[in-house]
């Protein structure tokens, strides 16, 4: 399995550490305008890999490097800066995924190649590189709320003492700021989270629920305050995905991809089953009737942010 990375600034690199770690790719191809940086940290992994699995690894400045790639990971673009929101990169990344789509395209295989989108504002980003690539929808897969997911489990799991593993609890929507959590679907085991806290006496109300999403949806901004940047969990996340395509292991994730078509298209974050082929199409969970309505605000949201670039 040849894998290739565009762009290998910190979000890149943690990709392309995370995806090594996986044990399940024998070539990652590293690209990035940058030659001197690409070969860098092909040759910082190179010789991280020497301590764990195999893997072939080298950098390219040049798109014919790609050929061959089974997945391309679009991880390139503007990251967010302390005080920008996803959305205030729109316009940066709307030029740098424009620039890139169509030369990934030019030396891939369209019948058969994969496409992961890292970039933000993630679901724009989306829309754009599924109409630049003009592949099939369930074949340009976003990272979507899989990291929001993420986060959410793990507020959930020290708040009510039990393992991220035993917690199926999604965010769905948008990637940014209008994401919101599904409480209806979210089950503890096989039991009803609502359920789950009366038997265990660990109450969960509304103040609570509300605070926990405030902490969800600004997970982000309290790291790149912290740190200047995100990359690890992201990394996590787009490992993750590929290990689920490539294993064509059928897991639910909660990824981005377009669905809908005309005025009603839009990409945001559904379960979908996630395989060896793509993504499906979305798998509606039972939602309440709020719930529903900040659901398509969401959709609204991007579907703004996509017709404004103007592409």
């Amino acid at each position: 399995m040849k894998i290739a990375i565009i762009g290998i600034g910190t979000v890149g690199s943690a990709v392309a550490t995370a995806v090594k770690n996986t044990g399940f790719v024998h070539e990652i191809v590293l690209f990035d305008r940058d030659a001197i940086r690409a070969r860098a940290a092909a040759e910082d992994l190179g010789h991280a890999a020497s301590f764990g699995f195999d893997v072939k690894i080298s950098a390219v400045s040049n798109y014919r490097g790609i050929r061959g790639s089974d997945i391309v990971i679009i991880s390139a673009g503007a990251n967010q800066k302390p005080g920008e929101t996803r959305t205030d990169l729109l316009n940066k990344n709307v030029a740098v995924i424009s620039d890139i789509v169509p030369r990934v395209m030019a030396n891939v295989d369209p019948k058969h190649v994969r496409i992961i989108v890292v970039t933000n504002p993630l679901d724009v980003m989306v829309m754009l590189t599924q109409k630049l690539s003009k592949l099939p929808a369930s074949r340009v897969i976003g990272t979507g709320t899989m990291l929001d997911s993420a986060r959410l489990r793990t507020i959930l799991s020290r708040q009510l003492s039990v393992s991220t593993q035993s917690i199926n609890a999604y965010v769905l929507g948008e990637h940014g700021d209008s994401s919101m959590v599904n409480w209806t679907s979210a089950t503890i085991g096989a039991v009803a989270l609502d359920d789950f806290c009366r038997q265990m006496k660990t109450p969960l109300p509304a103040t609570t629920r509300a605070t926990i999403e405030h902490r969800v949806r600004n997970a982000a901004y309290e790291i790149i305050q912290g740190r200047g940047a995100t990359w690890d969990g992201i990394g996590a996340a787009a490992a993750d995905l590929l290990r689920c395509i490539i294993n064509n292991e059928h897991r639910i994730l909660t990824v981005s991809c377009v669905n809908g078509a005309g005025a009603n298209m839009v990409a945001m974050s559904l379960p979908r089953v996630v395989g060896a082929d793509g993504a499906s199409a979305p798998i509606m969970p039972k939602m309440s009737a709020s719930e529903s309505a900040a659901l398509r605000k969401c959709a609204k949201i991007i579907r703004k942010n996509y017709d404004s670039i103007g592409k």
